[in-house]
């Protein structure tokens, strides 16, 4: 069996297409039923919100599976696969576990550390425990993410990040035109206080400045709102979707240009404040170099709030460019929560996942295990029957100490190997060398009786 993750969310599609894949509460039971009538899908739970629409499912064959998910993703839709696929992303075993893990968490929102999503993702289970589309696996599977969620807001300040970020970055990026300010601006004063209201940049901080602000993202939204607080005199907005940059414009009171158009406002800007989210970058070098040449003198202030990176970090080497980064926001914002925090839970998001991946490993051995010590058994058994037949005479005392010996010779040769099986199926190989035990000693294929259904939301 396999464990996929399907889906499409804000960072891979538009609007339009995420429109088109949410999923009703109405609609999720018929979703569900589909799913594990296709035949390959054992177990399935449907995520969705406004930003994402993801099937959680455990699978047969991973090609089986995928297909079978993507064709449930098209019926959704009302699209071809064709049209489908560049939008959707697929993750299998230990990296769906991973993404379910920082799904929960908050980092894969569009505002880092929102609560919401945990709200999201525990309805999204009892929907599917409801239909009986939950089982074992995808039932300790979300209990754990659940568990690891509230740690990650009850551990840190995550909740806070987004919110901070771009506060934090706005009041470093106003010093550049304080008095006598020159370079990067000193993180040690302009480092805030706790409370993310209390990071949000005076009231004439950016007045008289123009500001470009390119990604039309909630950090883009919150952007918008920390410079119109600070006093922007001009508020522009560059994104690939245009409809996403007309919301801001429309509430924040500013214009919207073309991303492709990015070159020609780099020119007009004074802070530039990039969230984009792309994978490649957005302002290379030679854009910022090829800027300056028609700035007369003018600095230009980059605040990249962006991960993966938006802007060449090369160009804070350029004349009057200063570069404002989540590295340079991170002297600032040590013990605030915001990018400490995004990295504790990222932290806790990769050991919860070790955790639970080494649990899940060991239970698909134990099974073996137990049915290698009830064939031993079995063994002893028959044999210390046939070997009282042979002498009925024998002693009380003296059988048990003939009884005794044969069971642990029996227990030592098994001792090696269980407890070697055991320890090997936290490797990522685990489940070969519990094949390899059951292929050498003919071991039933069936799982015992004796075993239970684990319990994976807590360690043992």
């Amino acid at each position: 069996m396999s464990l996929l993750a399907v889906g499409l969310n804000h960072r891979t599609a538009p609007t339009s297409i995420l429109e088109m894949a949410a999923v009703s509460d109405d609609d999720v039971p018929k979703v569900l039923h589909d799913l594990l009538q296709a035949g390959r899908v054992a177990e399935a739970v449907v995520l969705s919100t406004c930003n994402r629409t993801e099937i959680y499912a455990e699978v047969e064959t991973f090609h089986g599976g995928v297909a079978d998910v993507s064709d449930q993703l098209t019926r959704i839709t009302g699209t071809d696969l064709s049209d489908l696929a560049p939008h959707l992303y697929v993750h299998h075993d230990a990296r769906a576990v991973s993404h379910l893990f920082s799904v929960v968490c908050g980092l894969d929102s569009m505002l880092v550390g929102e609560t919401q999503i945990l709200g999201q993702v525990r309805a999204a289970l009892r929907a599917a425990q409801a239909d009986g589309s939950v089982g074992t696996t995808l039932g300790g599977l979300f209990q754990t993410a659940l568990r690891v969620g509230k740690r990650a807001h009850s551990e840190t300040a995550i909740g806070t990040a987004g919110a901070s970020i771009v506060s934090v970055g706005v009041r470093m990026a106003a010093t550049v035109w304080q008095p006598m300010a020159t370079g990067t601006p000193d993180p040690a004063q302009v480092a805030g206080p706790a409370s993310p209201v209390d990071t949000v940049p005076a009231a004439d901080a950016l007045a008289g400045r123009r500001v470009l602000l390119v990604g039309a993202g909630v950090v883009g939204a919150l952007a918008a709102a920390v410079a119109r607080r600070a006093g922007a005199a001009d508020l522009v907005v560059a994104n690939r979707t245009v409809a996403r940059a007309r919301r801001i414009a429309e509430t924040y009171t500013a214009e919207t240009v073309p991303l492709a158009e990015v070159g020609d406002e780099l020119d007009r800007a004074d802070l530039v404040i990039s969230s984009t989210g792309a994978a490649g970058l957005i302002l290379t070098h030679q854009a910022v170099a090829d800027s300056l040449a028609r700035r007369d003198g003018r600095p230009l202030v980059l605040l990249d709030l962006a991960l993966p990176r938006d802007v060449d970090v090369d160009v804070r080497n350029l004349p009057g460019v200063t570069l404002i980064d989540l590295d340079t926001l991170r002297t600032a914002l040590d013990g605030h929560p915001a990018v400490s925090d995004v990295e504790s839970v990222r932290s806790l998001v990769a050991s919860e996942v070790g955790t639970y991946l080494d649990r899940r490993r060991a239970h698909r051995v134990a099974p073996t295990v137990v049915a290698l010590r009830a064939q031993a058994a079995a063994v002893v058994r028959d044999e210390l029957d046939r070997l009282h037949t042979r002498l009925p005479d024998l002693a009380p005392r003296d059988w048990a100490v003939v009884e005794g010996a044969v069971r642990r010779v029996a227990d030592k040769l098994l001792h090696a190997p269980t407890v070697r099986v055991q320890q090997l199926a936290a490797s990522p190989d685990g489940d070969s060398y519990a094949e390899a035990l059951r292929e050498l000693f003919d071991l039933p294929r069936e799982t015992p009786a004796i075993v239970s259904a684990p319990d994976l939301r807590e360690a043992p």
